[in-house]
């Protein structure tokens, strides 16, 4: 997910068509506004206000769509300007690469989308949340004239997963230690529990079943504890046992 902050327009649909090219039309592009003040500090880019940050994550995605396409154009807006513009290579999917707007279903970042991605991308939010938010940005699809069974929705959120009890009680730690988080695991859970998914295999599979009743289509489960490659396997197990209750009859 690339805040509008960090990157140039063109800058980012020449990077994304260049990663496309080298694998083979596997890249996807997340792009939204931008929110995490303290990042912005720390690396030196401005944090506008939250309107100018969506004009300019509305001007980037205008931008970044032309880029992938045939032939030069100019674009004059707010925050960009760009002439004669032929970028190269294009990206090797056609008609382009999966675009993935992010937001917390505001009405804007949902507009943005409907006109201009793929799917929109949610974060840290519970299956009923998650429902009043697809529910928003399929009527921003059909105002848009697109078919509201077209949207792909999909969520961000936290993980916790381990084989049994014990398991997923040493992973709840490390994540603890991972997010700066003080005080007790008991104090802690409570605070993102709604959220996450959190437990063992079964609970995780029952979980993630909730959310896609509640209409997510794909889940990407942040796991912060890079060297905690067990996880990595039980989450293997995860999807194993989702793929395996999607292909039973019935």
């Amino acid at each position: 997910m690339s805040p509008a902050t960090f990157r140039h327009p063109s800058v980012l649909a020449k990077m994304v068509a260049t990663a496309d090219e080298i694998s083979g039309g596997r890249v996807e592009l997340g792009i939204g506004a931008g929110w995490h003040e303290p990042e912005h500090r720390a690396f030196g880019f401005p944090f506008p206000a939250a309107a100018v940050r969506l004009e300019m994550l509305e001007e980037q995605l205008k931008i970044v769509r032309r880029s992938w396409e045939p032939g030069p154009f100019d674009f004059e807006g707010r925050h960009y300007r760009v002439a004669g513009l032929d970028a190269r290579p294009t990206p090797v999917q056609q008609p382009h690469p999966n675009v993935i707007v992010g937001g917390g279903g505001g009405r804007r970042s949902v507009a943005l989308a409907a006109r201009w991605a793929d799917e929109y991308n949610t974060v840290f939010a519970s299956p009923k949340v998650c429902r009043e938010r697809r529910d928003a940005v399929e009527a921003a699809w059909s105002e848009c004239g697109r078919e509201p069974s077209s949207v792909v929705f999909s969520l961000m959120t936290g993980g916790v997963v381990g084989d049994g009890a014990a398991d997923v009680e040493r992973v709840l730690h490390r994540a603890m230690e991972g997010r700066g988080a003080g005080g007790s695991l008991a104090d802690w859970l409570p605070t993102v529990r709604d959220e996450w998914i959190i437990g063992t295999v079964d609970e995780a599979v029952a979980r993630l079943r909730e959310y896609e009743s509640a209409g997510v289509d794909r889940v990407m489960l942040q796991h912060q504890s890079h060297d905690d490659v067990e996880m990595v396997g039980v989450l293997g197990e995860v999807a194993a046992r989702l793929r395996a209750s999607a292909d039973s009859p019935g």
